[in-house]
């Protein structure tokens, strides 16, 4: 058996970890005496770089068993380990949706234990991680069986073909793309629902066509938030990585909290596989390694003022959120006051085009879009893409979806102006119309578009069809949203509070929207960092979050963004007092920010609307209970 499994690890095999497998194996070999199943040992979980110990199929029960050899304590950072473990069989793996899975550690040098064995209050049959010591542990298969007596016994032949199908969060999808896999290896794939293999190809196709053709092309992929639109973007970047490739692409970002996480990601956890071959990475070198490959928009554009004559090496561009590119006046604003450049007079998807506009031959630009997104002063929208085009380069050939034309893309007047192009092709495949943030309820970023639309009905009927897949409730109390969060994550499952970067009167809740976040503490840093969102005392706003995700996230809604029977009322806290916002982009920036907060959350959310202070004229109760009563109203649950 040791045999087998040093022929079958891909990686240098240290004495530890011989010394752990004979551990398990004479473990093991006393316990499952008499016992009929199946056992794997350093079961793969496909595609994401992680391994189980030990998996045993025995009656109808997956155990799911991590040994810790040596040890005498449970750790919680153990505990969170195996229960992940479990939660990835039962989301993705489709032989282990219905199975009862139980997460065992086993402390091998630990004599003083009381085995817990319980099922969550979930009701999923995912038990909750059992402890146990090594003589324990027969105690504990018994124990875990009669929970199952009653199901069908798993037959181990079917369970080993079942897919695995993986909805990974942004940054888990650039760790496994980076590693060399594909967007196909790292998503799940349905026949009734939209592939988004389907738009690489398409985005494959033009890049192919344009080089072969030697014509310049821009392709505009629209979807709804969290459909994939950025991994499309990094999957794309992925693949031409080698500078001596003629189709070398850049995955560029106006997201600055984005591009910091998924670098910062990407660093360590190189240095961590470096550590499991025994080399040593510094952590500068590290993200120096990443630094090309994910780049920030303004360091390019930057670049690209150097010299305007030189064409940027790269010769496909990937603009994420390209809706938030800025217009004329914003550019030109910035470029006298940072850059010391007078008189520039085009917007940046202008000048951003014109870079690449530079090569003689070919190029191609690839417009990531979101709907509804815009949420900062000076964003241009899709709009301003789309006119730069008609006004300075109507020979770029241009793909669009037909969905382009939805009111909050922006662009339907302008797509009008484009009738009389000669080169504009129509391919749905590029819109992603599924979110696979949420993979418990694609429909949430729906359910959150009819209630920012005021559509009550639809709301409602959206909100019945999440049944119990997806949890929404809505308190008044933001104690018990904390207590909410922490009792439906599981293992590591990311949690925190996101609110609106006007909400400035939740200080009387210790939240403070003026004092900032470090976005990668906050994403990355694990549950005994105070800075970390699972604390739950720092918080993020629509700008630290947006094109990020979480697992379960607390909406903490304050009186900036308020419902009334004659549509929302826009407010901004200036002084010691609330203003109207009447200029009508602000409006919808405002707008455009809870749509971000109300869709970061991939198995679920918790509402807060403060009960307000009377006697505080900052706070007034009239400011809040309408947007209870109308939530209350389409159907949440209170709590």
């Amino acid at each position: 058996m040791l045999g087998e499994l040093t022929r079958a690890h891909a990686r240098i095999i240290e004495q530890t970890q011989l010394n752990a497998w004979l551990e398990q194996i004479n473990i093991l070999k006393r316990i499952l005496v008499n016992r009929s199943g199946q056992i794997y040992f350093e079961y793969a979980i496909p595609r994401m770089g992680k391994r189980i110990d030990v998996v045993l199929l025995i009656g109808p029960v997956i155990f799911v068993l991590e040994f810790k050899v040596g040890e005498t304590h449970f750790t919680s950072s153990a505990l969170d380990q195996v229960t992940d473990y479990c939660l990835d069989l039962k989301h993705f793996h489709e032989s282990s949706y219905n199975c009862f899975i139980a997460p065992v550690l086993v402390a091998t040098a630990s004599r003083h234990t009381h085995p817990i064995i319980c099922t969550t209050p979930k009701g999923d049959k995912l038990l909750s991680p059992i402890r146990s010591t090594v003589p324990l542990l027969g105690t504990v298969l018994n124990e875990v069986l009669r929970f199952g007596a009653d199901e069908p016994h798993i037959n181990a032949d079917v369970w080993e073909l079942g897919r695995y199908c993986p909805t990974p969060t942004i940054i888990e999808a650039a760790l496994a793309l980076y590693k060399g896999h594909t967007v196909d290896d790292i998503t799940r794939h349905e026949a009734d629902k939209p592939d988004i293999g389907l738009t690489t190809e398409s985005i494959d196709d033009v890049i192919r066509e344009s080089r072969d053709g030697n014509f310049k092309s821009i392709c505009f992929v629209t979807g709804v938030p969290g459909a994939g639109k950025t991994l499309v973007g990094l999957n794309t970047a992925t693949k031409h990585q080698n500078k001596n490739d003629g189709l070398h692409s850049v995955f560029l970002s106006g997201n600055g909290p984005l591009v910091a996480i998924l670098r910062e990601a990407l660093a360590r956890d190189n240095i961590e596989n470096e550590k499991t071959r025994g080399v040593t990475v510094k952590k500068g070198e590290a993200r120096s390694r990443v630094r090309s490959f994910i780049q920030n928009v303004h360091h390019f554009r930057d670049e690209c003022l150097v010299d305007q004559g030189r064409p940027p090496i790269e010769h496909v561009a990937l603009f994420d959120e390209a809706q938030r590119a800025w217009n004329l006046q914003q550019t030109s604003s910035f470029m006298l006051r940072k850059k010391n450049v007078p008189n520039f007079n085009i917007s940046e998807p202008e000048f951003l085009i014109s870079c690449l506009n530079r090569h003689p031959d070919w190029a191609v630009i690839v417009c990531l879009v979101g709907g509804g997104q815009e949420i900062n002063t000076g964003e241009a929208g899709i709009g301003e893409w789309i006119e730069a085009l008609n006004r300075s380069y109507p020979d770029w050939r241009i793909f669009i979806s037909s969905r382009l034309t939805d009111a909050e893309y922006g662009a339907g007047k302008v797509l009008q102006d484009l009738s009389s192009h000669s080169h504009v092709t129509i391919n749905e495949n590029l819109h992603l119309a599924v979110s696979m943030r949420s993979f418990r309820a694609e429909n949430v970023s729906q359910l959150v578009k009819q209630i920012l639309d005021l559509d009550t009905e639809g709301a409602q009927k959206t909100l019945s069809e999440l049944n119990d897949k997806y949890p929404i409730v809505v308190t008044r109390e933001l104690a018990k949203a904390k207590e909410w969060l922490m009792s439906q994550a599981r293992g590591t499952e990311r949690y925190g509070i996101v609110v609106s970067s006007q909400a400035e009167r939740l200080k009387p809740h210790a939240i403070d929207v003026k004092t900032p976040i470090n976005p990668v503490d906050w994403f990355l840093n694990d549950k005994h960092d105070v800075r970390s969102s699972y604390y739950l005392e720092d918080v993020g706003t629509e700008f630290s979050v947006q094109g990020l995700e979480l697992d379960w996230v607390c909406v903490t809604w304050d009186a900036d963004f308020r419902y009334s029977t004659k549509g929302w009322q826009h407010w901004k806290f200036h002084g010691s007092r609330w203003m109207h916002i009447n200029l009508p982009h602000r409006q919808l920036y405002l707008k455009n920010a809870y749509r971000v907060l109300l869709t970061r959350a991939r198995q679920g959310m918790v509402v807060v609307i403060p009960p307000g202070d009377k006697n505080d004229p900052t706070r007034n109760p009239d400011f809040y209970n309408p947007t209870f009563e109308y939530l209350q109203n389409v159907g949440f649950a209170v709590i």
